[in-house]
């Protein structure tokens, strides 16, 4: 009768023998909710594997991606924002920017670096939204400004990674200030025709959007990035009417005639390589 009895014990595994699962080893898709292994997630380009979700990535990941085998300089990489109006919120504005700085180990909310994409120069700028919410700020418009310098001198195409919730608050109209000092500096760039290619990721909003993210001479994005100006609540509360299904998504911009392409992060880097090799010749 040991079907009814139970001939072992059961699980005897002592408190101080148990191990945890090690941090960051697994994440969870937003989406589908499917748990996703970080090895499987970055062979895959931060793509779910399941559902095809592009998850939020910084520059980090994006470098990682693009550049050939992870190799780049990056440019201007110590400069920090200043606190021209001695901003207090819930907290000083320098305190917010120290505490950020150790939490994301990135000195503002953005990078700019040259390397090479399937041998072909490049600079790229890219944004990162878990720096005060990839928010523009001096420094922002100061480096994207610097890597257009920089993309001058070379003669070299120039990327920009939009990913943002907009201007810095806390910087006022030093943060809008960026969106004409940066749209000079690319036409700049066109007066050289030197290629600018502008990736819009999710979320690319606010002031960015108004400004250097829609100015390439080619727009791509994402599959299901967040793309517009005012939220849509925002919009919604406004206007007084429901918005449009998969209104402020990039396949809706796309069909409104905002974008030039849709491109999987899986197929951006062979993308881009024939693009500027087509610009090239």
């Amino acid at each position: 009768m040991s079907w009814f009895k139970r001939e072992k014990k059961g699980i005897s595994t002592s408190t101080d023998e148990k191990k945890e699962a090690p941090d960051g080893l697994w994440n969870k898709c937003p989406s589908c909710k499917k748990a996703l292994h970080s090895a499987d997630l970055q062979e895959s380009k931060w793509v779910c594997q399941y559902c095809n979700y592009h998850l939020r990535v910084g520059s980090k990941e994006y470098f990682h991606v693009l550049f050939d085998n992870n190799e780049f300089t990056e440019l201007d990489e110590n400069l920090t924002s200043g606190d021209p109006l001695h901003f207090i919120d819930s907290k000083p504005y320098t305190d917010r920017i120290i505490e950020t700085t150790k939490k994301t180990g990135l000195k503002d909310a953005i990078r700019s670096a040259y390397g090479k994409i399937d041998g072909e120069d490049i600079v790229i700028a890219c944004m990162d939204f878990n720096f005060i919410g990839g928010s523009m700020g001096s420094v922002v418009g100061e480096k994207i400004a610097r890597s257009i310098d920089y993309s001058l001198k070379k003669k070299i195409p120039f990327l920009m990674i939009s990913k943002s919730g907009g201007a810095r608050m806390m910087e006022a109209a030093f943060s809008l200030m960026q969106m004409a000092k940066t749209s000079a500096k690319l036409a700049l760039l066109n007066q050289a025709k030197i290629p600018y290619i502008s990736l819009l990721t999710d979320p690319t909003t606010g002031g960015v959007t108004a400004s250097y993210a829609m100015l390439g001479d080619i727009n791509i994005a994402e599959p299901g990035a967040l793309i517009g100006f005012a939220g849509p609540r925002v919009i919604k509360e406004t206007i007084k009417k429901d918005l449009p299904k998969g209104f402020q998504t990039s396949e809706f911009v796309l069909e409104h005639g905002f974008l030039d392409f849709i491109v999987d992060r899986r197929e951006m880097k062979a993308k881009l390589a024939t693009f500027l090799k087509m610009m090239k010749n």
